[in-house]
């Protein structure tokens, strides 16, 4: 099967998360020469296959495709059937043909090209999990988990996101900003608004305080990230009434955060802030910061075969997150590179057809790099 005709049968799957909805065994299928195994906890399923080539031992190179295949509901509105995986002209439609499908299939249709190995030698290796649309819990942070108690854990690893702006190749992901949520809770005393003196009310208390919270910088960034900025989402408190003070205030934010700052340097701030009102602090991050380095074996040999391929790369933090993140928190160098991220989560979700071949043709020729740079 090419690359197109392997989308189209992944894209037929309904595999919202945490389904895999059978696509674990039709991969399995089309690499018969992988060693396959499968991790399921919770409900998540994870499926690690690897092939060896030459004395791959502990210290071989270890390359690794990673994504996931679960997606998110298709909600209503779609000109074509969201689960068909329909060409029409130049795209193939369909949940998931962006996010991450295609790259799935560009990932898979290149290792099973036997061309691509010739002067390979170690290990290559693709992680799939059905659960990074969810919490993301269960998925691939466990099989690395089973990866590295077996040391086994790859040396470098891509992982096909949706990176590109225009065109496949021409901005990778070296890293993501973090993201920690927040809420603040100021106490007061209801009241009525003619007997100010009996009442305590929160918003005076939070109000001279705003300026140094509502879009304040709390580090400086540098080339590869953003300033890290607390973002107001959603202040409320009252009984939506003219003549009644509040007695509680609730204000809630988010800050996407660079590797400067971290959950604890926010509290500090923030306490700091709020030390002198009556207050409760609550944060959460639900994804932390990474940098894999730019000059990392993985993103020079990314970067060197898109610039022969015609693409000057942006080298790029920005957007949500992936599981990229837990790759780096296992100390491997991973690099994000896939096709456009224009219609993802969107109704009539579609990817060029090109974009697909083309993307094919970057991953083998990177593994090709791998292989002629040992």
């Amino acid at each position: 099967m090419n690359a197109i005709e392997i989308l189209q049968m992944l894209v037929r799957k309904e595999s919202i998360t945490p389904n895999e909805s059978g696509i674990f065994a039709d991969i399995r299928a089309l690499l018969p020469e992988f060693t396959f195994e499968t991790l399921e906890k919770n409900g998540v399923h994870n499926l690690f296959g690897y092939r060896d080539f030459g004395n791959a031992g502990a210290d071989s190179l270890h390359l690794c495709f990673a994504g996931h295949v679960d997606v998110v509901s298709a909600g209503s509105g779609w000109s074509v059937a969201p689960f068909s995986g329909v060409q029409s002209g130049d795209f193939v439609y369909g949940r998931g043909t962006q996010d991450m499908k295609g790259g799935v299939a560009a990932f898979v249709a290149a290792l099973g090209d036997e061309s691509n190995f010739r002067d390979f030698k170690g290990r290559i290796s693709l992680l799939l999990t059905s659960d990074e649309e969810g919490d993301a819990i269960y998925g691939t942070q466990e099989m690395l988990k089973n990866l590295k108690a077996r040391d086994m854990l790859p040396h470098y690893a891509i992982v096909a996101e949706p990176t590109a702006e225009k065109w496949v190749g021409d901005t990778i992901k070296i890293g993501r900003r973090g993201s920690i949520n927040g809420i603040v809770r100021i106490k007061g005393v209801q009241g009525h608004v003619a007997y100010p003196s009996k009442c305590d009310n929160p918003v005076d208390k939070i109000a001279p305080l705003l300026p140094k919270i509502a879009g304040v910088e709390l580090d400086s960034g540098d080339s590869h990230f953003e300033p890290s900025r607390i973002v107001i989402t959603d202040i409320r408190g009252g009984l939506e009434a003219v003549n009644i003070t509040p007695s509680e205030l609730k204000l809630m934010f988010n800050v996407r955060n660079s590797t400067k700052t971290t959950k604890e340097s926010l509290r500090n701030y923030l306490e700091d802030v709020l030390a002198d009102v009556p207050h409760e602090l609550e944060l959460k991050a639900s994804s932390f910061a990474f940098l894999t380095k730019p000059d990392s074996r993985v993103i020079q040999i990314m970067r060197d075969v898109l610039q022969q391929r015609g693409c000057a790369p942006t080298l790029s933090t920005g957007g949500g997150t992936s599981d990229a993140k837990y790759f780096a928190a296992f100390g491997v160098d991973v690099v994000e590179c896939g096709v456009c991220n224009d219609r993802i989560h969107a109704v009539d979700e579609r990817v060029h057809v090109r974009e697909i071949e083309e993307l094919v043709a970057i991953f083998a020729q990177v593994i090709r790099a791998f292989g002629s740079a040992q």
